[in-house]
Order: structure tokens, then sequence, then C-alpha cells
């Protein structure tokens, strides 16, 4: 059901401009970052009492929305955050029609463009591709009416960069999706990282998320490990309690071998995930523990690194990730462990498991092989 708005809308005889007012990003500052802080009772409290404020301005439902969508972003699968998600972000769009057939049309449709945006992020994170592509298109249609207006741009260049990035990025990794895209504009991937970099700069709004894009285009795609672990450190020094980040931070210490540093982020995370701090749970743990296996295995610090090992497969039992690479690998270091330490009963329980697990082209699947037959 779509928040109600209120009849103070209606009276309004014009519409004042408040994304690029001063009094209102200050307003929004602290709400904003402690959302991104993952304080997001504070950071809700701030954005309703803006709503309050301004019931008839479509950012504070559209913040409410994207609060919500940092609560999913630690462990994408889990839905329980779907539905507040999209009930705000429909009424962020309402409230922006609204606003948009007073006459405040450039405000209005950059609101719609990113309100349509997120939705598309979160269909196309469900699999919803025909939801995912209707959702996108509109958010293009939208941030077309919003381009070349400079009190906006900084904002406006984070849509054009994303857009220019990823239309050709799902081109090149989801060819069975053509037939969706087909009518949509070509993109320039070189010119979306260029625009993405101005957002992160100088948006105000956008700009973490230009950010969190751009960490991630550096870390997977353009294998820039530098600029990705270097945006990485920023966002988690800026924001230290955001599991997400976090999580990120210490995979890309580990990549960069970065090992007593990934050591003391690994620690931390798991430290928070006993304490029950907001948004770390078992997903990040099973990050954490495989980093910290590995890192005392290399140490020959055996029994700590079987420790870390068994509490890797404990987070991914909790969200049924046996599947995935670093439960299967835990699996099979733990049996080497055990091989190394002559329990060979013990060690063939474990390799089998990875038999069971791994798929027969995978690396684990073949070690695994090649163990029983020694064995």
């Amino acid at each position: 059901m779509l928040l109600s708005l209120s009849g103070k809308a209606q009276k309004l005889d014009s519409i004042p401009v408040l994304l690029t007012d001063l009094n209102m990003q200050i307003e929004t500052t602290a709400g904003i970052n402690s959302m991104y802080n993952f304080d997001f009772k504070r950071a809700d409290a701030q954005f309703r009492s803006i709503r309050n404020k301004y019931p008839w301005h479509p950012l504070p439902y559209f913040l409410l929305g994207l609060s919500q969508w940092w609560r999913i972003m630690p462990n994408i699968p889990n839905e329980q955050y779907d539905h507040q998600f999209l009930m705000y972000m429909d009424s962020a769009i309402m409230t922006a029609e609204n606003i948009y057939a007073k006459g405040s049309k450039i405000e209005g449709a950059f609101v719609l463009s990113a309100a349509y945006a997120f939705k598309g992020r979160l269909y196309a994170e469900r699999k919803s591709w025909t939801k995912a592509a209707s959702a996108a298109n509109n958010a293009m249609n939208y941030l077309e009416e919003c381009r070349g207006k400079e009190e906006f741009s900084p904002e406006i260049l984070f849509g054009d960069g994303l857009y220019n990035y990823y239309i050709e990025w799902i081109r090149e990794n989801y060819p069975m999706l053509k037939p969706l895209i087909m009518f949509f504009d070509k993109g320039d991937k070189e010119l979306g990282v260029q625009q993405l970099k101005n957002a992160a700069n100088n948006a105000f709004y956008t700009r973490t998320e230009a950010q969190y894009f751009l960490m991630r285009i550096y870390a997977n795609d353009l294998n820039d490990k530098a600029n990705a672990l270097f945006t990485s450190e920023y966002l988690h020094k800026t924001f230290p309690n955001n599991a997400y980040f976090e999580r990120y931070y210490a995979r890309l210490l580990y990549t960069n071998r970065q090992y007593i540093t990934c050591e003391m982020i690994c620690k931390d995370v798991i430290n928070k995930i006993d304490s029950a701090y907001m948004g770390y749970e078992a997903n990040s743990g099973r990050y954490a523990a495989f980093f910290l296996g590995e890192i005392y295995s290399a140490r020959r610090k055996t029994d700590e690194a079987e420790k870390y090992y068994k509490k890797c497969i404990e987070y991914g039992d909790q969200i049924d990730a046996q599947e995935m690479g670093y439960y299967i690998y835990s699996v099979l270091n733990l049996g080497e462990i055990a091989l190394d330490r002559g329990n060979k009963k013990e060690a063939k329980v474990y390799f089998k498991r990875v038999k069971k697990l791994a798929n027969r082209g995978d690396r684990s699947y073949k070690t695994a092989s090649n163990y029983l037959k020694e064995l």
C-alpha cells in the first residue's frame, strides 16, 4: 500500500526546488551518513522528520526506500526488506509525479529516474528481468528530461554513468537479455566510468552510490587493484559500521596480499557479528572466516586455520551456502589438515564431501578426487 500524501501537497501553487537547496542538504546530511553507517534507526528518524516537514516532496520517501535497500545489501538473497523498499520507492514515484505535474518537471523527473532505477536493481537481483527492463526504461525516459540542467548535473551524471557502463556490460555478460534491451540506446563504458568519477567527486545525494559502483567496476571489471582498494578503504573508514563496505574491504585486502590489515578487519567483522551489529551476519562472516583460515594456514598456524575454516562452514550452513567456493574450499582445506595429521579416516570424510558439493570441472573436485585415489 502506498503512503498517502498530505493535503498540503494539493494546495501548493508553486513547487520550490529542494534537491539543490543548501538547507535541505544540511538537513539530510546526518541521516544519509547514519544510513550508510548502518545506523538505520537514527537515519529513518531523520528522514521521517523531513517527511513531516515536506510531506509533498518525494525526497524523504526516496531516502526511506534507500535505507531499506542498504538493509538488503549485506545479504542480497534475503527478501525480508523487499516489501518496505518497494513501498517507499512507489511512494517516492507517486509524490514525484505530483510535483512533476504541478510544474517542477526537472526535480520530479530526477527523483522518478532514481526511484525507477533502484526498483530495477532489485528486480534484476530477483531475476525478474522483464520488470527490471521496464523499470530501467522508465528511469531512462525521465533521466533524458534532466540532461543539460546545470544545477542537477553532478547527480544526473551518476545515472548517465551507470547507464553508459552497464548497458554495454549487460550486452557483454548476459546475451540472453539482448531481446529485452534491444531498443535501449547504446552506451559507452569508458565514458560511464568518467561520469561516475565526476559524480563521486561532486554529487551530494549520489556521491556514495557512485563510489560504491566505481569500487566494484575497478575490482571486478577493470582489474584496477590500486583504485579498487583505495576506494574501498575510503568507504570503510568513512562508514566503519557498514557491513557490506567492510566485507568488501576485507576481500580486497586479501586479494592484494595485505594480510596483516586483512586479519584485523576480518576479526572486526566477526566480533561485530558476535555483538549483533546491524547488517553483520553469516554472509559477511563466511568471507571473514575463510580469509582468516587462509592467512593462518599460510603462517602454518594449523589450529587457528582449522578453527576459522570450521567457522566458515558454520556461517555457510546458516545461509545455505554449501555450494559456494569459500565453503567448499574450507571443507577441502580441513581434509588436507586432517591428512597432514595422519587422520586418514577424517580426511576421507572431508574429501568425499567436497566431491558431493563441487562441480566435476572445478579444481576442488579434481583435488579431492586425487586425494581419495591416494588414500
